[in-house]
């Protein structure tokens, strides 16, 4: 119950800091009839917050009307797929009793090629959105790929009562001028966040961030785009400042809030951790593009997500350190930006945040993430790759568009420059940065046949069989006097282990240890201990020969008496071994021998089996 008080006062404080009215602005596309001669016009649509809207393009369809369920809540029982050689069908449906998204998603898997909403209400066009947190409608979002219009209530009318008489209406949905082309730059900006732990959303948000990164990358470093990254935070008010949710939520003092992680106060990361991180991603984009270098900002917030995540307690200021340091982006410099978030006054980076979340022109106000804005439009449909580029690609004047927009494979040459930020071995040649049309990615590489383990960014090891002969698996190494010591092992955890003689880490160091000093060896009072490079010599005063295994010296005459009983009790294993194998051939000769006589007696009372019986003659001369 506690938890939950305390959940629904952050969501009230939340609510608090939104209560002035959003100014919304609906993206519109064109939507012309075609046929029959009495309904040609031109009339708006309003673009779907879904599916994929083909910016830049038009699209012509035939209009139809299902027979039944007309509000599209079911899956459709007749198909609505277009024959071959004929216009693709737009499937024309009725606003209400279930979500837009449910309705999309049935018309396509029935094979419709578009979806016409008519709206129910007589009201100005409104955006046909994504539903909030809705479980049921997740499983669609992601697998609309046909695009989607709201139209106005009296042109519907007008649509359905036309397929009604028997007429055929053919319309064309036009996007080209969906996203304005001012000059041959795009702008775009995009609304983020660094938390990865607010489920599919954040999961569709990170995933388009490392597909999309590439052609972002390519479009900025060819002077063909501006791009510029965003982030959401709110304010306490002052009647809560104190409140611990605030405190949790909040730095410098209420002034710039994001929601907890997990949505637990009690647990977890919390809500400033987020902030923050937000705060030092916006300073790595505004330190790499004072350096020239503003695409760097895609390589940090991707490699942040892999290498630093909430899941294993990583997403902190030591691991974000560490990948700013990969880039070789100027550390000092980025924490003199973020300033302190402690302090009771304003951060002039989030608070130029906070004013650009207020629309101006063409653009509404942005309140929810991700959103996307191209040229001052927001953007409308799935956040997915191919789509965003067709989007920034339309606000191309056409036959201006870059190469990146009609070649998915050119790549983006970051490893050129330091490497791309990965793991590398100078002396062996080997790297794990791989240039992709997606990006630089860090993968450890198989070389030689050997393949290197590792997270790509601060480590590759080589790995299994052969992995020695390469760099010597990255362990020590060293020789003296035509002797090679190693500490790479082939086989077993790939681990490296100073070899006997020797102690150290077994990666940089294995130094020789000096048995005779250490009092390992040569204990005897008669030895004489000498060290060498991984081992040692012992050697006895007078006549006596050292002893290795016991560690002791003995005379030479005692040694020559142990010999003598070795060489004895060699000859007398021998000749035991002899006489047993000699009874063994006696025992099979004479068992040999016996067999065949045996055989010899039988033969001579019990005739074989292949002989002819020898005929008795007395016996005929009887019966003649």
């Amino acid at each position: 119950m506690a938890r939950s008080k305390s959940l629904n006062l952050g969501f009230l404080i939340l609510l608090l800091c939104l209560s002035a009215e959003a100014r919304f602005v609906v993206e519109k596309n064109s939507l012309m009839v075609v046929a029959p001669q009495d309904m040609r016009g031109k009339h708006d649509s309003a673009i779907g917050n879904f599916g994929i809207p083909q910016y830049g393009g038009s699209m012509a369809g035939t209009v139809v009307y299902p027979k039944s369920n007309s509000h599209g809540c079911d899956d459709f029982t007749e198909s609505f797929r277009s024959k071959p050689g004929a216009l693709p069908n737009f499937l024309l449906i009725d606003r209400g009793e279930c979500l837009f998204v449910k309705k999309v998603w049935n018309a396509q898997a029935a094979g419709a090629s578009a979806v016409l909403v008519a709206d129910d209400k007589d009201e100005p066009l409104i955006t046909m959105d994504l539903p909030r947190e809705d479980d049921e409608a997740a499983r669609y979002i992601q697998n609309i790929t046909i695009p989607s219009a709201l139209i106005a209530l009296k042109f519907g009318e007008m649509l359905k009562k036309a397929v009604k008489d028997g007429e055929m209406v053919n319309v064309n949905l036009d996007w080209r001028e969906s996203v304005p082309h001012p000059d041959d730059r795009v702008e775009y900006e995009l609304w983020t966040n660094s938390n990865d732990e607010c489920g599919a959303k954040c999961d569709v948000l990170m995933n388009f961030l490392k597909d999309f990164k590439g052609s972002a990358q390519l479009l900025e470093q060819g002077g063909y785009s501006q791009f510029t990254p965003h982030y959401i935070t709110w304010y306490c008010p002052k009647a809560f400042i104190l409140s611990k949710q605030c405190k949790s939520q909040c730095i410098n003092h209420g002034r710039y809030c994001a929601p907890d992680p997990e949505q637990d106060f009690s647990t977890g990361y919390e809500g400033k951790d987020v902030v923050i991180e937000n705060l030092r991603q916006l300073c790595v984009f505004k330190i790499a593009n004072e350096n020239k270098r503003s695409w760097a900002w895609w390589d940090y917030v991707t490699d942040f997500h892999i290498r630093c995540p909430m899941k294993e307690k990583k997403y902190n200021k030591e691991c974000a350190d560490e990948v700013i340091k990969s880039l070789g982006l100027d550390l000092n410099k980025i924490e003199r930006c973020m300033g302190d978030p402690d302090a009771d006054t304003d951060n002039a980076v989030l608070k130029m945040e906070q004013n650009a979340q207020i629309g101006t022109g063409s653009r509404g106000d942005v309140t929810i993430l991700p959103t996307l804005v191209v040229n001052n439009r927001q953007y409308r449909g799935k956040l997915e790759r191919k789509a965003v580029m067709k989007a920034i690609c339309a606000g191309f004047e056409e036959t201006t568009e870059p190469a990146v927009c009609l070649d998915d494979g050119i790549e983006t040459n970051e490893c050129l420059k330091d490497n791309g930020g990965c793991w590398q071995d100078k002396a062996a040649n080997i790297t794990a940065c791989k240039d992709t049309f997606r990006g630089r990615v860090c993968e450890c590489p198989v070389f030689d046949g050997v393949q290197f383990k590792g997270d790509g960014y601060s480590s590759c090891q080589a790995n299994g069989p052969g992995r020695c002969r390469i760099n010597n698996g990255g362990c020590w190494y060293g020789s003296r006097d035509n002797k090679f010591f190693s500490a790479c092992k082939e086989f077993g955890d790939n681990k490296c282990q100073c070899p006997s003689g020797f102690k150290g880490d077994g990666t940089k160091t294995c130094e020789d240890v000096d048995e005779c000093k250490e009092k390992k060896a040569c204990q005897c009072p008669e030895c004489s201990c000498k060290n060498t490079y991984g081992s040692y010599d012992c050697t006895c005063s007078g006549d006596l020969l050292y002893m290795r295994e016991q560690d002791a010296c003995i005379s030479k005459s005692a040694s020559q008496v142990r010999g003598a009983w070795f060489a004895i009790v060699v000859v007398l294993t021998v000749l035991a071994i002899a006489a047993v194998g000699g009874y063994a051939i006696y025992k099979y000769r004479l068992r040999s021998y016996m067999d065949s006589e045996i055989r010899a007696i039988m033969a001579q009372y019990m005739p074989l089996d292949n002989q002819t019986e020898v005929p008795n003659h007395s016996q005929e001369e009887n019966h003649a």
